[in-house]
């Protein structure tokens, strides 16, 4: 978890969610310094907001948003918390977080776990001047999940930056049937009408969907006036490659076994987008390279979290050095040319 580098291999050897609760525990009371005034050719903009380098941390590191003061010192253009739910739930049982060191992967199963959005918009009342993301999911034993949604959006306006509505956990039964068209345009139609600030909606969708339903779900996006795709959120797939001995546990799998399958989701929902609605790519992303080419595939951000686990928050500036170098190299003079300049297959 981000905490000094050198703590991330401490870390590694605790029970993965204890060593998580210390890493919020030491975000939220150990003093970090300032992160370094980024590189200006990093600055960026993605749905109206303006980041400082495009490089986000992923929604489920900091479920409550308790520790944005710390994380907003690592040097990230932008910080997502949640999921939250309107009310507390507990998750599912012990265990629901495995390690795979030897493939440089997580499964998780963890189900929302998080204490409500009481709890979560005091938090946010408290904020850091940084960019933050709200991710919005759903009650397990909820009756209406869309209504969930719109509670979330309605209750933390004017507290978060922009929302991301998570229809793509693998975690909580039935929620990636949202994704389908019918229940996607109902959802997606009544946090249209809930909106009461100019704070982007992202839609957050897996990685497990074929070309025609990533078409499809741009067009809804369109179609009810979402901001931006997040592509994508942890898979259901277990490739053949996996050696770690966690590796049939059940849950959604993140980090680099992620890594083809989520460029290749982002390929698709560009094609589709054509330049008509932003994205940012997620899923595997561990190196300037990787990043990369993600903004080449037509992000126009990124966001990471499991990286972060085995190679610690010192991985942040190794990325936006990497980039930065990479931009002059190629003749660009920011993020955005280098986005619209197309697939690096092209050039």
């Amino acid at each position: 978890m981000p905490v000094p580098d050198f703590g991330a291999a401490i870390l590694r050897r605790l029970d993965p969610e204890t060593a998580h609760g210390l890493a919020i525990t030491a975000l939220k009371s150990v003093p970090l310094p300032p992160p370094r005034v980024d590189d200006p050719i990093l600055a960026t903009r993605i749905a109206g907001l303006s980041l400082s380098n495009p490089i986000g941390l992923a929604a489920g590191l900091d479920k409550n948003g308790e520790a944005l003061h710390g994380l907003s010192r690592l040097g990230f253009g932008f910080v997502e918390c949640g999921s939250v739910t309107p009310l507390p739930q507990a998750g599912n049982p012990k265990p629901r977080l495995f390690r795979l060191s030897q493939d440089r992967a997580i499964i998780n199963r963890m189900g929302f776990n998080n204490a409500g959005l009481e709890a979560f918009a005091d938090n946010l009342s408290r904020r850091p001047n940084a960019v933050v993301g709200a991710n919005l999911g759903a009650n397990k034993d909820t009756e209406d999940r869309a209504a969930d949604y719109v509670t979330g959006l309605k209750r933390l306006a004017g507290l978060s930056d922009y929302f991301t509505i998570n229809i793509s956990s693998p975690n909580t039964p039935g929620l990636r049937a949202l994704q389908g068209r019918e229940a996607l345009d109902d959802l997606l139609g009544r946090i249209a009408e809930a909106r009461t600030t100019p704070a982007p909606v992202f839609l957050k969708i897996a990685p497990d969907l074929a070309s025609t339903e990533i078409t499809m779900i741009v067009e809804a996006a369109l179609a009810h006036r979402i901001d931006a795709l997040i592509v994508s959120n942890t898979t259901l797939d277990r490739p053949d490659s996996l050696t770690s001995p966690h590796r049939a546990e059940a849950g959604g799998l993140s980090g680099a076994p992620l890594r083809g399958k989520a460029l290749a989701a982002l390929r698709d929902a560009a094609e589709a987008a054509q330049g008509r609605l932003p994205l940012v790519g997620v899923g595997g992303i561990a190196s300037g390279q990787d990043a990369w080419e993600r903004l080449r595939a037509g992000a126009s951000a990124i966001q990471i979290y499991t990286a972060l686990i085995y190679d610690g928050p010192g991985l942040v500036g190794r990325i936006k050095r990497d980039l930065a170098a990479r931009l002059r190299a190629e003749g660009f003079a920011s993020i955005a040319e280098a986005v619209s300049a197309g697939p690096l297959t092209e050039r």
